[in-house]
């Protein structure tokens, strides 16, 4: 069966995980950053954490609602044990590997950084995002392929009536501000590893399915009304930003969340959705990338923040380090050595001998 390929949903994952790189090492240059265990550099760029602070309430909902949209493209030429296969291929396995050793990577520079004894353990670290990717497929495909079954039902025209409208699709964030009032997160952008980060990222892989399998409907109206969320959520930004706490409170962030969102949505549906040499590559790298990119990120910081730079150059520095660095270690080890590929959630890739054999076990099929 083929399937449609949605090219602007591949450049927003490839651009939410871009950002989230430049977000992490953005996190090595405030003060608090040894808090949650990342390198500090001595000389702090507070200011630059003001365009981080609008990011920070809708990149990572954002990673969650595109891993929903993939997972209805998954499922359309999958059945559930084919599905449980795959996922667990790509992303069970590279999440245990990376537990076990990868993330141990980047404590150990952290550990040396700071001469403190080395040791080793094992750890979620930024690996988090992929556990519960999975435990949300395990639990929700049941209602997917209950969803999938009855395509042509009354919940799906219910669906697709609602998402015609503006206010349709920003009607999700009542389940999101439910979220808030029961979970009551100390902050709104606080995912790694807490019950807030659990629940609002099944919410975000959740609703990301339903706005896919709605239909055209979701995506004509993000389309034609995405300038009303960018807009809505600019407001409620700026009055976040100029910390009116009895205005702005993280029910209302939910709105401003979601309205980015949506809006990006709009713009990558409207601008992006076209193929690309550029895409192709980047969208098999940015999984692995996402993958070694802690470890790269700390040890550029290792080398470049005991240099008697300006730490406007240091974060370039490690900026450019660590895309660079990461691009060179996908491009020259993690494709070309076979037994890495699936540790990193590439596709196993057979040599032309393995191929022939391969090929030549098949039957001959008849005319």
């Amino acid at each position: 069966m083929t399937t449609e390929r949605r090219y602007d949903i591949d450049w927003l994952r490839v651009i939410a995980i871009g950002l989230l790189l430049i977000y992490h090492i953005a996190i090595i240059f405030q003060p608090w950053a040894m808090f949650i265990g990342f390198i500090r550099s001595e000389h702090a760029l507070e200011g630059l954490w003001k365009p981080m602070n609008m990011l920070n309430v809708w990149r990572i909902p954002l990673l969650f609602f595109v891993s929903g949209m993939g997972l209805y493209f998954a499922m359309k030429k999958r059945n559930w044990k084919q599905l449980f296969i795959e996922r667990g291929k790509r992303i069970l396995l590279p999440f245990v590997f990376g537990i076990l050793a990868i993330t141990p990577l980047h404590f150990l520079v952290f550990q040396k950084y700071y001469n403190m004894p080395l040791s080793y353990f094992p750890h979620m670290g930024h690996l988090w995002f992929l556990g519960n990717i999975f435990v949300y497929v395990v639990v929700l495909s049941p209602v997917f392929y209950y969803l999938k079954t009855n395509k042509n039902g009354k919940l799906k025209k219910v669906i697709s009536k609602v998402m015609t409208y503006a206010l349709g699709p920003l009607s999700i964030s009542a389940f999101f501000m439910l979220e808030v009032g029961v979970v009551k997160p100390q902050l709104f952008e606080m995912y790694a590893q807490t019950w807030h980060g659990f629940f609002i990222g099944f919410l975000a892989f959740f609703f990301g399915y339903l706005f896919v399998y709605s239909g055209k409907a979701f995506w004509q109206t993000v389309s034609k009304w995405k300038w009303l969320y960018i807009g809505l959520a600019s407001i409620l930004f700026l009055i976040r930003f100029t910390r009116f706490e009895s205005i702005s409170n993280m029910y209302i962030t939910t709105i401003e969340s979601n309205a980015w969102i949506l809006g990006l949505f709009g713009i990558g549906y409207r601008y992006l959705n076209k193929p690309s040499a550029l895409l192709s590559y980047l969208s098999a790298a940015v999984y692995p990338v996402y993958i070694i990119h802690m470890f790269v990120l700390y040890i550029g910081a290792l080398f470049i923040l005991p240099l008697d730079l300006h730490p406007m150059l240091q974060f370039i520095g490690i900026t450019v380090f660590t895309f660079i660095v990461c691009f060179l270690i996908y491009e020259f080890i993690l494709t070309k050595v076979v037994i890495l590929r699936p540790l990193f959630g590439l596709k196993w890739k057979f040599t032309s001998h393995e191929k022939k054999v391969k090929l030549s076990s098949k039957p001959v099929e008849s005319n």
